[in-house]
């Protein structure tokens, strides 16, 4: 559930009208409900408190600061995954021993400035990875939690996109890779090897893969520490999926009742990195329609917003249901909701049943509060837009809308060019 809702005819965010909030903050606009945010996070924290879980919301779903902050202020922890995200994590204040650190790919530089801040966990991916993370411990005479992840060859029923635990797939060790490594951890003086990390993907609706993947994570688990290998803690990643269009997700209290009695058999701290399930329906979209189009064999509605602003649509043909900001009695027509640039891929819907709104009307588009602004450019340099965050009655800019001056700002022309 969420707090955007209809009162009579207009689209409120919270209590707050969002006409009334576009009109202060302007178009193209991400609208965060903070009472939404916080009430997913509260409905994992109350799902698992049995196992009182670590719970490290995932920075790659939404790195705003506000966001965050707003998270960490409840308890949260955060799931990295670049020096950027490290960054933006400090600043805000996280303590360091609630920060885990996934990602195939971390440079050196990454890795140390990491180990200087005393971070909770790195989830390694590759004994590359570990050979390089145990060679600079050492260089900083620094001792270093280590969880390994683990590839449990599971293909979850979600977009290949975002599936991440085939064997074809980029992350994390297979089960045989995973069990050398812990058996010969003395070779690495300055880690401590006493984490297993898994992630199968996201956007992931039914309960049956999060079973498969943690059930073989419970088996290794139980095969080390019968050769005597002391494993702390268990990640069991994120991944949940929201409602979009159809879909029927489990809620959290019904993904709980299917794995905690396999967590609950073996004596392990427990992690969790949600980060969809989180932000994902606290966030739309604001937009303002400034043509319609109509051609032989199609309608457009071609809005302000574009495929740079939300990636989603055009990168995983993703569903997010359109609202008219003021939704009145009239009739119905379908169309495509486009944006302005250069690209026969953008596009924000495709043949969508939508009220016929005018020009200068407003279109909410659902379900933006992760991967929206997070994965947003400035292709056809376009200044990003800005972010808002109703809370306690109150909107507050939380991101400043880009100006063209930005689009520059870091952009050196050589003197020869002169």
């Amino acid at each position: 559930m969420h707090e955007f809702k209809y009162i009579k005819n207009d689209l409120y965010c919270e209590d707050l009208r969002v006409s009334e909030i576009a009109a202060s903050f302007g178009t193209p606009l991400y609208l965060y409900s903070h009472k939404t945010l916080l009430d997913h996070f509260h409905k994992l924290e109350n799902a698992f408190r049995d196992v009182k879980p670590l719970i490290c919301f995932s920075m790659k779903a939404n790195s705003s600061l506000a966001v965050c902050k707003a998270l960490i202020k409840e308890g949260a922890g955060l799931d990295i995954v670049s020096g950027g995200e490290l960054y933006k994590a400090l600043h805000i204040g996280v303590d360091p021993r609630k920060i885990v650190y996934a990602s195939v790919g971390k440079t050196a530089s990454e890795i140390e400035s990491a180990v200087s801040n005393d971070i909770l966990f790195f989830n390694v991916e590759s004994m590359p990875e570990l050979e390089m993370l145990n060679g600079i411990a050492t260089r900083l005479n620094k001792k270093v939690n280590v969880s390994i992840r683990l590839n449990p060859d599971i293909k979850a029923k979600t977009h290949a996109y975002i599936r991440t635990a085939r064997s074809v797939d980029k992350f994390g060790l297979d089960y045989r890779s995973c069990r050398e490594l812990f058996l010969c951890s003395d070779k690495f003086a300055n880690l401590n090897l006493v984490g297993l990390h898994i992630h199968i993907g996201s956007q992931i609706v039914d309960s049956g893969p999060f079973v498969k993947a943690i059930t073989r994570a419970v088996s290794l688990i139980r095969e080390l520490r019968k050769k005597g290998v002391v494993i702390q803690w268990l990640n069991i990643g994120g991944g949940l999926g929201i409602v979009y269009h159809q879909e029927r997700p489990q809620s959290a209290s019904e993904f709980a009742s299917k794995v905690l009695p396999l967590l609950k058999k073996i004596d392990i701290k427990i992690i969790l990195e949600p980060g969809r399930f989180i932000a994902g329906n606290s966030g739309i979209l604001v937009t303002k329609v400034i043509y319609l189009k109509e051609a032989p064999s199609k309608n457009f509605i071609i809005v302000d917003a574009a495929m740079n602003d939300l990636m989603r649509p055009m990168l995983y043909g993703a569903y997010h249901e359109i609202l008219p900001v003021y939704d009145s009695s009239r009739e119905e027509f379908t169309a495509d909701v486009v944006g302005p640039i250069c690209e026969s891929g953008d596009f924000l819907a495709r043949d969508r049943k939508l009220s016929r709104v005018q020009p200068g009307e407003l279109l909410a588009i659902m379900g933006t509060g992760a991967y929206g602004f997070t994965m947003s450019s400035n292709y056809n340099s376009r200044p990003r837009s800005a972010e808002v965050m109703v809370i306690n009655s109150r909107p507050y800019l939380i991101r400043k809308r880009e100006r063209y001056e930005d689009l520059i700002s870091s952009e050196v022309i050589p003197d020869c060019l002169q």
